[in-house]
């Protein structure tokens, strides 16, 4: 099997759809001869032309509204919001035109848009460059929400994304686009609403998000050491979310850790708690531990911005909370 980086498995997935169907095309900001701010499109404006790569003006309200226009009228965008902490300049958009539309008109009308975008820590972007808001848009009936982990499950999602009928917004975080890892040469869909177990354990589960996945396997390793099974599962898309592998995992390990990078208020992290609480209170041994970033908008000092985020240490000291509680005693 091929090696591919998170980057180029994001690039095999557009290209691929692309070389498939006309009716798929890429859009946004600095998108064809720069590659994108990440570099994810480079080489394609070669391959393509500018007319299925196309360069947008910087204005995420026209580029979001141009994208859903051209899915309404059958074709399949896929519009790359530069950061996405820009989001908050086309959420008029996405929540109330692509959200709504096919409920609005009965079914009539589909809407196969998707919005590829990326943020997140590690680079120390500053306040206005680096949000989580995935729970946003979790919050929003009509829009689906994924958020890959690995090169493997990012190629097979963003196809699942680019052919469902429904607007999907793609989110990625910029330090695993150097994450590599052996990919089939077959690109196979991933199902939307599917949760994926990283690594079985028997004595915790953790369910984790985006970068802290990566975070939470390492806590795994470290607490392994010590005789802690611990098991990682990825929920890998937020809406819609795959509650009863999440519950299964719980019940079987009586005790729940779950880890974002998002500041934990009203983060994602929320919900599954609520989730887990609704769905497998019998069976935990001990409160849910939460693990996110402080309350606070992002320092641009590296030291702080690394203070502020959760890491590895951060999920095992949750681990080793709720191993330390036993409230079934």
């Amino acid at each position: 099997m091929p090696e591919l980086s998170y980057r180029e498995a994001v690039r095999d997935a557009l290209s691929r759809a692309m070389r498939q169907d006309d009716d798929v095309f890429i859009m946004g900001e600095d998108i064809a001869e720069m590659g994108g701010s990440m570099g994810v499109t480079q080489g394609m404006l070669d391959e393509f032309g500018p007319e299925r790569v196309r360069n947008a003006p910087i204005s995420e309200m026209a580029l979001a509204g141009a994208a859903i226009g051209a899915a309404v009228q059958g074709m399949r965008p896929v519009a790359e919001i530069m950061y996405e902490d820009f989001l908050t300049l086309a959420t008029e958009q996405i929540v109330n035109q692509a959200a709504k539309h096919r409920y609005m008109s009965g079914g009539q009308v589909t809407v196969p848009v998707t919005f590829r975008t990326q943020g997140g820590s590690g680079w120390s972007p500053g306040a206005q460059h680096a949000q989580q808001l995935e729970a946003w848009f979790v919050h929003i009936p009509g829009l689906k929400v994924v958020f890959p982990s690995t090169p493997t499950d990012v190629r097979g999602l963003l196809w699942s994304s680019i052919y469902d009928d429904n607007p999907v917004v793609f989110f990625e975080h910029r330090t695993l686009y150097g994450v590599k890892e052996e990919v089939p040469e077959e690109l196979e869909p991933i199902p939307i609403g599917k949760a994926r177990v990283h690594r079985e354990g028997e004595d915790v589960t953790v369910i984790a998000t985006g970068r802290l996945v990566h975070e939470a396997l390492a806590a795994a390793a470290e607490a392994e050491k010590n005789g802690v099974s611990v098991e990682v599962v990825d929920p890998r898309t937020l809406q819609p979310l795959d509650e009863e592998a999440l519950i299964a995992s719980v019940k079987k390990t009586n005790r729940c850790v779950v880890a974002h990078e998002a500041v934990t208020r009203m983060g994602f992290g929320a919900e599954v708690a609520a989730v887990i609480q609704y769905g497998a209170f019998d069976w935990l041994d001990a409160p849910i531990e939460r693990v996110g970033a402080t309350f606070t908008p992002l320092p641009f000092a590296p030291v702080m911005e690394e203070w502020c985020v959760p890491h590895a240490n951060d999920v095992l000291e949750a681990i080793n909370r709720t191993l330390a509680r036993n409230d079934g005693n």
